[in-house]
């Protein structure tokens, strides 16, 4: 009995120690979601600069599943975020992504979660400038013309006839988490 009594103690005494060790634990799996969101922009920024050098999109990492296609600023705002390519949902946990970058119908639209990197959209006014530089080094400059709130299977934009337009999209309403079928889209038009 008293190799038992001696064990219960020992166990006893260590209790504080373990629920340290595990706070410790669940402390750590906390920080590495932000720490690792820091590191991806950071990562993401150097893959962007290298892509500017020979205008060919680079990976950020080895395994990625995205690329860099540019940068969209809102100089009012003193906000810039990397514009990445595939609009899956792996990409956007990183950025903005592109779903349609201005092919035949000259309109390029962007998403982006209203709760990280298109945060920004709430204080977007008409009048204001943006600009999305490319790989290529080319850099195209826009003035928000207005917004629209629509539900996200009725977005719609101009087929053809419309070159030069650019839809930032994110959910609708901010300042909340919960899924909804809300939209906030931000129109654009080129500046010539």
């Amino acid at each position: 009995m008293t190799t038992i009594t001696a064990f219960i103690g020992r166990v006893r005494a260590s209790w504080p120690w373990l629920i340290c060790a595990a706070g410790m634990v669940i402390a750590l799996q906390a920080a590495w979601i932000p720490v690792k969101a820091q590191v991806a922009q950071i990562m993401l920024e150097d893959a962007f600069d290298r892509s500017l050098t020979d205008g060919a999109a680079r990976k950020p990492w080895p395994w990625a599943d995205t690329a860099p296609l540019g940068k969209i600023t809102a100089h009012r705002l003193g906000v810039s975020e990397i514009v990445l390519s595939g609009a899956s949902g792996e990409a956007m946990a990183f950025g903005p992504a592109a779903i349609a970058d201005g092919g035949s119908s000259g309109v390029t639209i962007l998403a982006a979660h209203r709760d990280t990197h298109f945060r920004f959209i709430k204080d977007l006014k008409a009048g204001d400038e943006l600009s999305l530089q490319r790989v290529d080094g080319s850099i195209a400059r826009y003035r928000v013309a207005g917004f629209e709130t629509v539900r996200w299977d009725e977005f719609g934009y101009p087929a053809n006839g419309h070159a030069g337009l650019l839809a930032l999209a994110t959910c609708y309403p901010f300042g909340t988490d919960t899924p909804g079928p809300l939209r906030r889209v931000v129109w654009a038009e080129l500046l010539i």
